[in-house]
């Protein structure tokens, strides 16, 4: 069985029955795992990098320094919060739900996991609760 590449998932069009097959799970796992492997290595660039801090007698510099790694501490901390998303997508898919919207259980779509393998509500789930929300805000 060969691999499906990202061209294949926005192709397919089979039947609703064969939405998130075997091949489907093998090809987000891998999507998943790949973008968990490179928050870590990014994270851990950045643990090497602030440890490799520079000190500098000029002011200016050090308050460039100071925002840059503010900056890529700010970046790391949204990185981590989508890895406990990756880590609870990895979750689903050992469990046989990923793929599937929380709030209907019907399916997501292949073409919206490709944009967002974290995603956990289809388009219409996922806007019915942004007006929800937009209306008790406003």
């Amino acid at each position: 069985m060969a691999k499906l590449t990202e061209q294949d998932i926005q192709a397919w069009n089979g039947p609703e029955e064969e939405y998130m097959n075997e091949e489907h799970q093998a090809f987000f796992r891998d999507l998943l795992l790949k973008l968990q492997d490179e928050l870590i290595h990014n994270a851990n660039n950045t643990a090497g990098h602030l440890q490799e801090q520079s000190t500098t007698p000029d002011p200016a510099d050090r308050a460039t320094l100071e925002e840059e790694y503010a900056l890529e501490l700010r970046t790391r901390d949204r990185e981590r919060k989508l890895l406990s998303k990756i880590q609870a997508s990895l979750r689903q898919l050992d469990e046989g739900d990923y793929g599937f919207c929380q709030d209907t259980g019907e399916p997501i779509g292949l073409k919206r996991l490709l944009a967002r393998p974290t995603a956990t509500l289809s388009v219409e789930a996922q806007e019915r609760r942004e007006r929800i929300k937009k209306q008790f805000v406003d």
